[in-house]
């Protein structure tokens, strides 16, 4: 019998570390360049932005767009599937608001 794969587990494997997703967040808002991402990212070395870049577009989440000119110019967007995701992104972007404004509504009221 085949072992049923849980859609949470299958979602959190495809975008689950917090590159990432701050990557899919990022082109959420239009096609981006490598440097873009990486200035975007802050700490992220080019190696790892590199590897999880390669691993969404593999998963059909990203899309690679080579121009051929000279420099050489590189653009990155999102697919139908990784639009999909824009809801679960930005529903966690409305949970660490929640969050972020109840710890500070917690710590100023233990402040008086």
């Amino acid at each position: 019998m085949a072992k049923s794969i849980c859609p949470v587990a299958l979602t959190a494997k495809l975008v689950g570390d917090t590159w990432t997703i701050l990557i899919v967040r990022d082109l959420m808002s239009g096609a981006k360049r490598f440097g873009q991402l990486q200035t975007s990212l802050g700490h992220v070395s080019p190696k790892t932005l590199s590897h999880r870049l390669k691993n969404l577009e593999a998963a059909d989440i990203i899309s690679r767009q080579a121009f051929p000119e000279i420099p050489p110019r590189v653009e990155y967007t999102l697919t139908e599937k990784g639009r999909a995701l824009s809801d679960v992104i930005e529903a966690m972007g409305a949970f660490g608001d929640q969050y972020l404004m109840e710890a500070a509504l917690a710590q100023q009221a233990a402040g008086d």
